[in-house]
């Protein structure tokens, strides 16, 4: 994002907010166009807002991806913004646009990972949450994944951990944090095929 006199650009926010998918697919095409992947060995990770950014990208271009691994990844969209009780909600509508305007309402329901599965071919896919999440509570990811595995038209894993002690974090602790972050790298590794004897 640029930023001018201390302010974010707005480049990526609100009704610009399809940039950030977009200009992550285009990186992604841009890579196997050089030649540098191809489309069975390229991975993407993201958690929280990230976890938005590749559920995106799953339904936008998921043809592109081997694998993605979404952490407590925010997909429910529409419905979350649109609960102000939920901390940090409102606060967020300077970055997302307040859907009670019909205007930011329609826009974010044209990305919103939940609200755009279709019956195609998915990656595979290592999803996380944790129960005890106050930011994106567990059954965003639960009801997205639900949906994905009663639309999706492919034989790939689709696999749904749910951290019963843990936060938006993850576990706490380093040698659980680092626990949790090696499973994500076994499962992209196992699915792209590298052999880890």
């Amino acid at each position: 994002m640029c930023a001018r006199n201390g302010e974010k650009s707005n480049s990526a926010k609100r009704s610009n907010k399809r940039n950030t998918f977009t200009d992550f697919i285009a990186v992604a095409e841009d890579l196997i166009a050089r030649g540098y992947t191809t489309a069975d060995k390229m991975a993407a990770r993201g958690g929280s807002a990230g976890g938005l950014l590749v559920g995106a990208v799953a339904n936008m271009a998921g043809h592109l991806f081997k694998v993605i691994t979404p952490a407590v990844p925010f997909v429910d969209v529409v419905t979350t913004m649109l609960d102000a009780s939920i901390p940090l909600t409102s606060l967020e509508w300077d970055e997302w646009g307040n859907p009670a305007d019909k205007t930011y309402y329609d826009y974010m329901l044209s990305y919103s990972p939940y609200d755009n599965v279709e019956a195609k071919a998915y990656p595979h896919m290592l999803v996380t949450t944790g129960l005890n999440d106050p930011r994106v509570a567990y059954w965003e990811p639960a009801k997205w994944v639900a949906r994905l595995r009663a639309t999706k038209t492919d034989d790939n894993t689709l696999l749904l951990k749910t951290n019963m002690g843990a936060g938006h974090f993850g576990a706490s602790g380093r040698f659980n944090h680092l626990k949790e972050a090696a499973e994500h790298y076994a499962f992209i590794l196992d699915k792209l095929g590298v052999d880890m004897k």
